[in-house]
């Protein structure tokens, strides 16, 4: 057993002591950096915050993508859970009707007492009467056995729809857990991208909004008669009447907000813009820059032509729509509104003309 030790008696003044130093160390760490070591955080210079905010914007974009396609997917195994509902309901409705045939049947059997056909034929005071009535008892009877096979049939084919359903449930679970991981990743790069251009003054994210000189000659060439010579050029160059629809469609949409997951009419994501710009030409277009850059043949950089579609970065996560003399308008990010913009401003991946 062990001993019992009277613990030691401590200086209360000695305790405050030790407890002010440990707070004001705390505190010291804390105002001067993690861990307790003392240092100011490095001012970025605007360009250095600039490709910190361009990295977050491509990032969240890449996870924007995915969401829109966990949203489509989403959607359709809802749909198609609805459609599975509804159809149990339908066959649900004829088996009740069909069980309720089966019960009046059994009913009017016991309420004949169910004797045996011979004997009912011996104390029959109408024998001819008596043998239709058999005939008719037999083939009542064969209709009963085909409405209890119809019955278990049913059966099986409401379960077949039950399983089915709970399959479509937990797809739609599925889906709607990867939206909610996509819509945080994304909200936390968002975040991060304005908390950092917060540091600059107005001046600088101005500049840094209006981009370089080319960028602005290019969005300057979009003002009055420039404007509509642009896009009739444009539309004149399209290979077909579908393509020209749709730049003109893009061209009048110029200056709209950006906004992640948007399909227009008022703002857009990259490819939110494209699938509306081809839905006003009468085309539809899948909802991923990854699906969009396989809804056409694949063309290369020396054939583009207005109305194709442009695709950046190696996982193919930006779209914009070609216009000509090497410029598309696309939608940037939520610094920037849907715009005209040079293609080499971003890595360049591939091209595909919708046909």
């Amino acid at each position: 057993m062990a001993a019992h030790r009277k613990p030691r008696q401590r200086s209360a003044g000695g305790t405050r002591a030790r407890t002010a130093a440990t707070i004001a160390i705390a505190g010291a760490a804390s105002a001067t950096g993690v861990d307790g070591i003392g240092h100011a955080e490095p001012q970025l210079a605007p360009g250095q915050v600039k490709a910190k905010v361009d990295k977050l914007y491509q990032e969240a974009e890449v996870a924007t993508e995915k969401y829109n396609g966990a949203k489509e997917k989403a959607e359709a195994a809802e749909q198609r859970l609805e459609s599975l509902q509804d159809e149990a309901a339908r066959k649900e409705e004829r088996l009740n009707s069909a069980r309720d045939a089966l019960g009046s049947f059994a009913a009017a059997q016991y309420r004949s007492g169910g004797l045996d056909p011979a004997l009912q034929l011996a104390l029959s005071e109408d024998p001819d009467r008596y043998l239709e009535g058999a005939t008719f008892a037999e083939r009542a009877g064969h209709r009963q056995s085909t409405a209890v096979a119809r019955v278990r049939r049913q059966l099986r084919e409401i379960e077949q729809l039950r399983g089915a359903a709970r399959v479509e449930l937990t797809s739609l679970q599925s889906r709607q857990a990867e939206l909610k991981r996509h819509k945080k990743t994304i909200t936390g790069k968002l975040d991060a991208a304005r908390r950092l251009l917060s540091r600059l003054t107005a001046e600088e994210r101005a500049r840094l909004a209006e981009g370089d000189g080319t960028d602005r000659a290019s969005r300057a060439s979009t003002a009055g008669r420039d404007s509509l010579q642009a896009a009739g050029s444009a539309i004149a160059a399209a290979p077909n009447s579908r393509a020209a629809a749709a730049v003109s469609y893009a061209y009048q949409k110029l200056g709209s907000p950006y906004v992640w997951g948007a399909t227009g009419p008022d703002s857009f994501d990259c490819s939110g813009l494209i699938q509306a710009a081809y839905r006003s030409a009468g085309v539809s277009l899948p909802r991923t820059t990854y699906a969009q850059i396989d809804a056409g043949r694949r063309i290369s950089r020396s054939e583009l032509l207005p109305g194709d579609l442009v695709f950046f970065y190696s996982g193919i996560s930006h779209v914009g729509i070609y216009v000509g003399n090497g410029r598309m308008i696309h939608a940037p990010n939520p610094s920037a509104p849907v715009r005209l913009a040079p293609i080499d401003e971003m890595p360049f991946s591939g091209a595909t003309r919708v046909v």
